[in-house]
């Protein structure tokens, strides 16, 4: 599994990209129990970005106990979802070199519904996964 990546899909899955440690450590726990299917997912998409490294490259920044996607993070994962897979043979450019200049428009605000909804179903994830947790020990 390619933790940078993992990273990415996970705080671009959060409202405003952001996300504290704990539901982070979670997230990556449950992706890394899940099977060979998101291990071969994200190396596939590490490999058209051989050069990544979301913390000098400015996509992620740590935020008050948790760590946010920035724009730029978002436009390399929408980049390496988009990209068929490469041949051995394609030469994959540079994150830098793939990175748009403009910033993309400001999404707009969320409705409150749509925040509590999320909330909801993250509380309901966390349920599920305690009780997975503690199905497991016993």
């Amino acid at each position: 599994m390619n933790f940078q990546v993992t990273v990415l899909k996970i705080l671009v899955a959060y409202p405003d990209g952001f996300a504290v440690m704990e539901d982070l450590k979670r997230d990556m726990a449950i992706l890394a129990t899940s099977g060979r299917d998101w291990a071969d997912r994200t190396r596939r998409l590490a490999a058209g970005v051989p050069d990544l490294d979301i913390w000098s490259q400015g996509l992620v920044e740590r935020v008050s106990g948790g760590w946010r996607i920035t724009d730029k993070g978002r436009a390399v994962l929408e980049m390496m979802e988009a990209r068929p897979a490469m041949s051995e043979a394609t030469q994959a450019p540079s994150v830098e070199d793939t990175i748009p200049i403009s910033p993309p428009p400001v999404p707009p605000l969320r409705q409150p519904a749509d925040r509590a909804k999320r909330r909801r179903e993250r509380r309901e994830r966390r349920r599920e996964a305690r009780e997975r947790a503690r199905a497991n020990t016993s």
